[in-house]
């Protein structure tokens, strides 16, 4: 039986390589390392791609970090801090996440993923946390990712993967306002600011606001595969497919 096929969302921004300076859609390398030491088949879905088909072949579906969305798709007027909207990926990803939970296909989503899980059922973005807290702590340097401690729920999955307590990486301004329906808080920074959220369902779905881009990969994601169950078939109206969880 082959590895599970995980599908990763990708950034769709300009980039530039050897001679050239184009449209791209990319991923950092760290996403794909991380779900090939798990495990995984890594499998780049980029905005535009087919969802039906991806949904089709993808056991599980990695919900990347971005830029801010559109906050027109959660009934907002933007802030004045809100950037880099990319309104394709913004419809695309929403409309994948739904699909995936509509399936129920393992999910985890990170940073901007775990927005997309949130506005996906229906929930809100704070669009700008330093108006609240009065500090950057989890942006503090553009372009470098700060460190801060969070709490983790007990008896949750992200307590049986990182402990009670954890350090995580962050480079955000904007987090939870309303959660969206079905979903329940998993950890929260010293300052009250919610960090990971799961729902409740009959396979996996998670989502946190920190990310692994720059974390520690080696040993988050051996603990990820330490603790993933054993790959199963199981019945699929398109064939059989692989079984996986986190």
């Amino acid at each position: 039986m082959g590895k599970p096929v995980v599908g990763i969302t990708t950034y769709l921004t300009n980039a530039a390589w050897s001679y050239w300076q184009l449209q791209a859609a990319l991923i950092p390398a760290s996403y794909v390392e991380s779900v090939e030491r798990a495990g995984g088949s890594p499998l780049l879905v980029p905005p535009g791609a087919s969802i039906e088909e991806t949904l089709d072949v993808v056991d599980g579906i990695v919900f990347s970090g971005g830029s801010d969305i559109d906050p027109e798709l959660y009934g907002a007027d933007a802030h004045e801090t809100t950037s880099g909207v990319v309104r394709e990926r913004d419809e695309f990803e929403l409309e994948l996440m739904r699909g995936a939970l509509d399936r129920d296909l393992p999910v985890l989503a990170i940073c901007r993923g775990s927005q997309v899980l949130n506005v996906a059922r229906g929930g809100r973005i704070e669009q700008h946390l330093p108006d609240r807290l009065g500090d950057e702590v989890h942006r503090q340097v553009p372009g470098t990712f700060g460190e801060h401690g969070v709490d983790v729920l007990p008896d949750t999955k992200l307590a049986g993967i990182v402990g009670a307590r954890a350090a995580v990486k962050s480079h955000h301004h904007q987090g939870f306002d309303r959660l969206g329906e079905g979903l329940r808080e998993s950890a929260r920074a010293e300052d009250g600011t919610l960090r990971a959220s799961r729902i409740r369902a009959a396979r996996s779905r998670s989502a946190c606001s920190g990310t692994p881009r720059r974390m520690r990969t080696r040993r988050c994601s051996r603990r990820w595969s330490q603790r993933r169950p054993s790959i199963a078939p199981t019945a699929s109206p398109t064939g059989t497919r692989r079984e996986i969880a986190v």
